[in-house]
């Protein structure tokens, strides 16, 4: 599971993606099978969300890397590549932004 702490040395990246009704369950299973048979197997690989937002047009993917370049490597790879060319063939547009977490609300 995620964990969102400012006393952390995670990563975290959170893609965007720029989608349309009647490609979003195609990008959604795309991203899981990447996350499934690829991404999740990655060395500093901890963990993941994906969110959609009610019309059907965004997609939210929230992971955490144990560091950067782990994360990079991932990005870097051939399989991932070819992944990203698929994926972007369904959506407008994507962008992961790398973030450090620097402060967190719990319940009061």
């Amino acid at each position: 599971m995620p964990r969102i702490s400012s006393d952390s040395d995670l990563q975290t990246v959170i893609t965007t993606f720029e989608t349309s009704p009647g490609t979003c369950q195609d990008l959604i299973d795309a991203l899981n099978a990447a996350y499934a048979e690829f991404i999740s197997k990655q060395p500093g690989f901890i963990a993941a969300g994906l969110h959609v937002n009610d019309a059907q047009t965004r997609i939210a993917n929230y992971s955490q890397w144990e560091r950067r370049e782990d994360f990079q490597a991932m990005l870097r790879s051939d399989e991932m590549r070819e992944r990203n060319r698929r994926i972007s063939a369904l959506c407008r547009t994507f962008e992961p932004v790398l973030y450090d977490v620097v402060t967190t609300f719990p319940k009061g």
